[in-house]
């Protein structure tokens, strides 16, 4: 039962990370690499899956934030919101590739769902792009050790 909460409490770091909420999840992934007591394909999958789905939240908050870009209250203003829309207009789906680094994955994966990009399409490339990002930082953790 505890190894089903270390597996369940990297999905939520890595899903809380892939969200607009600052978290980290690689730290966790190396610290249990380290450890050897846990399934390297498993963790991966894990992180993976959780990170995936933390980007699915964005993309689900991008395609019903429209109603509300003009209160406020609206974390963005007009212009930051327009910038990245032309971005993501101007680079297209395939800018969802970078959906993995810091502080600029988390905005291209709102402005996919602003922008209306198909959820299939959408989960497939972040869904690879965050699983080969955790296989790397796997593979340099297992080699340090």
């Amino acid at each position: 039962m505890a190894e089903f909460w270390i597996y369940a409490s990297l999905f939520l770091a890595a899903f809380l990370a892939a969200t607009i909420l600052p978290a980290q999840s690689e730290l966790g992934l190396v610290g249990l690499l380290v450890s050897s007591n846990y399934n390297t394909i498993v963790l991966i999958a894990v992180a993976s899956i959780g990170n995936t789905l933390g980007a699915a939240i964005n993309w689900c908050l991008g395609c019903g934030i429209g109603h509300f870009k003009n209160n406020k209250w609206f974390p963005a203003s007009p212009k930051q919101l327009d910038r990245v829309s032309d971005w993501y207009r101007k680079y297209g789906r395939w800018s969802l590739l970078l959906s993995w680094v810091p502080v600029v994955g988390d905005p291209i994966t709102v402005a996919a769902g602003v922008l209306r990009e198909p959820f299939f399409s959408f989960l497939i490339i972040v869904g690879v792009a965050k699983t080969v990002r955790y296989l790397i930082v796997a593979l340099i953790a297992l080699e340090l050790i």
